[in-house]
């Protein structure tokens, strides 16, 4: 396992998810010769019939694009009166139920409502806080501050502030904000100045002094940080990650690191979310829904490779094993084939 976050050497230039373009590395592409209003007339008859048809469903929403998804459900409405949503809630349940709303919620939307139902409840869920804001672009981070505004009329880093507490706030603020620095220049001094910095502010002295880290680690450039891990390795013969694994703890540890990680391959961070969220007794169905949604168009292809590769079995054979029914039946489509 720790080899993979290990390679620092091919890490400069490697492609990143942060400048992905949808539809390139995704496993959901759109459908051609498509027809709004055919499919939601197929969908209005799969839910008015007797007994849902589950399969017509699947088959329709995991191979249309979202964009084509958002006509149907435009088509739906004209057709009915209802939301398409508010059909799919009243006509499927649980896990199913959610990951259906989740195909039919335009992605925006849907990473707002995911960190709105983290913050809500006992104790905010800060590992759904941490692989958001961690893997998304300044865009997708500042499209769902939009639409939490739209709908909440409130502005999310103030409602974010009063849920969280200490430097985990700060940092997570700070990426909340969607400002990273985007530009594609690397300045090899600047990366070697910073990871000076942190090389003393952590394994040098008594003491962490975590708002170095947090500083560079969200507010520097992804190819700048990518630099800045080898630079670190040079000086202090760890890698950053194992510095900030041994140096801190809790929830600003998990979220530096996801950080890192990102930075290094989102695809392979969010193959081991994947992973966590099968293994064991339980299955962590939102964790999963999320993440094969949300990055059903733009590099789930990825995601399934670096699967493969840290864990020598396919991601499709994991769905298999862990979900059944047609919410299995639904996630594997989304996965698409198997490696």
């Amino acid at each position: 396992m720790a080899s993979l976050w290990d390679d620092l050497e091919s890490l400069v230039d490697a492609p990143s998810s942060f400048t992905a373009t949808t539809g390139q590395r995704g496993t959901i592409k759109p459908k051609v010769n498509f027809d709004a209003g055919e499919d939601a007339v197929a969908l209005r008859k799969a839910i008015e019939g007797l007994g849902t048809t589950e399969k017509t469903l699947i088959d329709i929403l995991t191979h249309r694009s979202s964009v084509q998804r958002q006509l149907i459900c435009d088509a739906y409405l004209k057709a009915t009166g209802r939301t398409l949503e508010e059909d799919l809630k009243g006509d499927t349940h649980g896990d199913f139920e959610d990951l259906l709303v989740a195909l039919v919620t335009p992605p925006a939307a849907y990473d707002c409502h995911e960190v709105i139902r983290a913050m809500k409840g006992v104790g905010t869920k800060d590992s759904v806080l941490i692989e958001i804001f961690a893997s998304r672009s300044n865009q997708q981070i500042k499209a769902l501050c939009d639409v939490y505004l739209e709908e909440t009329e409130k502005k999310l880093t103030l409602d974010l502030k009063k849920e969280l507490s200490g430097e985990f706030s700060t940092a997570l603020l700070l990426l909340a904000e969607g400002n990273r620095d985007e530009s594609t220049t690397v300045d090899p001094d600047k990366a070697r100045e910073d990871a000076k910095t942190l090389y003393n502010a952590g394994e040098k002295k008594w003491g962490t002094d975590e708002s170095k880290f947090i500083d560079i680690l969200c507010h520097r450039s992804i190819p700048q940080l990518r630099q800045t891990l080898v630079e670190y390795k040079n000086i202090s013969g760890k890698s950053l990650q194992e510095s900030i694994e041994g140096e801190m703890s809790g929830a600003l540890e998990e979220l530096l690191v996801a950080i890192v990680k990102c930075v290094k391959n989102v695809p392979a961070y969010l193959a081991e979310r994947l992973y966590d969220s099968m293994k064991g007794g339980g299955t962590d169905e939102a964790t999963l829904n999320r993440i094969m949604v949300s990055r059903s168009e733009i590099d789930l292809l990825d995601i399934r490779a670096e699967f493969k590769k840290l864990y020598s079995y396919s991601l499709h054979s994991a769905i298999e094993s862990d979900l059944s029914g047609s919410q299995g039946d639904c996630v594997k489509a989304i996965c698409g084939g198997d490696d």
